[in-house]
């Protein structure tokens, strides 16, 4: 991988707790990974040396950006400053191809047919907006008419996401899958 220094963008997010970077070039390929601590970023450098920084909380890799989620008395300032010098050192030598197994596409093709419709109307609907925030959102499943679902990067801690953004998700889901769909989060 090229060795010129990365341009970041630093960027806010709804969340207050949150920060996204965004990167000249991709940190995953393909899907999105989310690591809440140490054991989960094993075998991935950047993402553990990103989760080992003190007060960060979570760290979410989605295309090419990387959401940090970390404690509210953090100094934000020198938090970020960790964070570039972070990316800074390991991206050169980060394979953004880490992890990829399946694709998504035919991990779903698996899926009951309800998950499926359900999937799709997210992606259409929803993912894109929670992406563009730093976060995401994974279903967890679906059975009599209640979807467990999971808020991912900056989303997961983000007070609109237990309110308007899961009373957004229901409404769209009743209005076109099912009158009776209840969002529970996990």
């Amino acid at each position: 991988m090229s060795t010129q220094e990365v341009l970041i963008r630093i960027q806010a997010t709804p969340n207050p707790n949150a920060w996204k970077f965004v990167l000249d070039r991709p940190v995953l390929l393909e899907g999105k990974a989310t690591y809440s601590n140490a054991d989960e970023a094993y075998g991935n450098r950047m993402a553990l040396d990103l989760i080992t920084i003190e007060g960060v909380k979570q760290v979410h890799f989605f295309q090419n950006v990387i959401t940090i989620t970390h404690r509210i008395d953090v100094d934000p300032e020198k938090l970020q400053q960790e964070v570039c010098s972070v990316i800074q050192t390991r991206l050169p030598v980060h394979d953004p191809s880490y992890g990829i197994q399946k694709s998504k596409l035919d991990l779903r093709k698996t899926l009951p047919e309800d998950v499926q419709q359900i999937e799709a109307i997210l992606d259409r609907t929803i993912r894109p907006g929670l992406q563009g925030d730093g976060g995401d959102i994974e279903v967890i499943k679906f059975e009599d008419n209640k979807l467990y679902v999971h808020y991912e990067g900056a989303c997961g801690t983000c007070p609109s996401s237990t309110t308007g953004t899961l009373m957004a998700i229901e409404g769209i889901l009743r209005d076109e899958l099912n009158t009776q769909i209840e969002v529970i989060p996990l």
